[in-house]
């Protein structure tokens, strides 16, 4: 009994193994290119989501340093900073 499974197993590695090695590469190639393809496009949606972040930082940071000169201004030099501001249609 033991010798036919060694004789089983011998085939399979001889005859076996290369076969499924030939018809699989075709396989094992597409699944990596396409492996390829999504990290190229989660790459893509990363290096967006991160300029998305950096534009909306740059303009908090912008806002705060208007509030900084704001809070730092004294007298009536704060209330026309405030009209002003609110007749800016970028803010």
């Amino acid at each position: 009994m033991s010798e036919d499974i060694t004789k089983i197993l011998l085939a399979f590695i001889v005859i076996g193994l290369p076969v499924l090695l030939i018809f699989g590469q075709p396989f094992l190639r597409r699944l990596l290119e396409h492996r390829e393809k999504r990290m190229e496009i989660e790459a893509r949606l990363t290096a967006e989501k991160a300029a998305q972040y950096a534009a909306h930082t740059e303009r908090l940071e912008q806002r705060v340093r208007v509030l900084e000169r704001i809070v730092t201004d004294k007298g009536i030099v704060v209330a026309d900073e405030i009209e002003r501001l609110r007749d800016d249609p970028l803010n």
